[in-house]
């Protein structure tokens, strides 16, 4: 009798422990699923609030998107042309763009009244097209505008009419310290400077307000790699400065890959914006 008493009441103790194990598993599945429900409406969320900015993308967005567009390719076209005018002894190797709009240069306003253009252009599209469509981004998306608006291609482009140098390499007697010797060329050679620093910050601020929204999402890497090749750019372009160095070069490479990236943005911008008015 004795045996068959703990007989039974082993086996109610394994059945209770089987019973209270199937009870914790049972609560770590619900606790998980609770959590994969949560993350899935978080991601449902922001997709709906991207969504529903989207659906009230104004034309305005569209219109000036095409404008950036457009003013990256007068912009390249620009100093691509100003090039021929500018005399035997100018090199577009050595020489930098800026040096096509300084006091001495033949046809300066030419570039001013462009770049002039191109800059006010970039502006309008950074704060009235690109901050709106990537607004669901939160702050990051008015940072990155604001960065990208202070940037060389921005600001720094607006403000060519007053970044003018003193004289250009290619001009008898004219040294790198006689072209910062005006405040034209003070000021060109710290706007150059803290614009492409802007430009690369400006990148890298953007590709993290891409990483919150799903349609954005796989330009993430891509504009990250983008700002690096900047830098790398940049850093050749102070490494071979001179009267027979390559700056001239990489200045020209800088520029063609800040006006290219631009336009891909201002078209990323009208792709979205398109498809969401439709």
């Amino acid at each position: 009798m004795t045996d068959r008493s703990s007989q039974v009441t082993g086996a109610l103790a394994r059945d209770d422990s089987e019973t209270a194990a199937r009870a914790a598993g049972g609560r770590a599945t619900g606790r998980a699923a609770k959590r994969a429900a949560r993350t899935t409406r978080a991601a449902g969320k922001a997709a709906k609030r991207e969504a529903r900015a989207a659906s009230r993308v104004p034309r305005r967005v569209r219109r000036l998107a095409r404008l950036a567009v457009a003013a990256q390719v007068v912009f390249v076209a620009s100093w691509l042309l100003a090039a021929a005018w500018q005399g035997p002894r100018y090199s577009v190797f050595a020489h930098s763009i800026s040096d096509m709009y300084a006091v001495t240069a033949p046809g300066a306003a030419f570039l001013i009244v462009m770049f002039t253009l191109c800059g006010a252009a970039t502006l309008w599209f950074t704060w009235r097209s690109l901050r709106p469509a990537l607004r669901p981004a939160g702050r990051l998306a008015t940072i990155g505008a604001a960065l990208l608006a202070l940037s060389i291609f921005g600001l720094g482009d607006l403000l060519t009419v007053s970044e003018r140098l003193a004289c250009r390499l290619a001009d008898p007697g004219c040294t790198p310290a006689k072209q910062l010797s005006n405040f034209g060329g003070t000021a060109d050679n710290t706007l150059s400077t803290l614009g492409v620093v802007a430009f690369v910050a400006a990148a890298f601020v953007l590709a993290a307000a891409m990483k919150r929204l799903p349609s954005w999402q796989a330009w993430v890497h891509p504009v990250r790699w983008y700002a690096a090749l900047v830098i790398v750019l940049a850093v050749c372009d102070g490494l071979t400065q001179g009267a027979n160095g390559l700056s001239g070069l990489f200045e020209r490479l800088i520029a063609l890959t800040g006006a290219a990236g631009i336009a891909i943005l201002a078209r990323g911008v009208l792709r979205r914006s398109g498809s969401a008015s439709r």
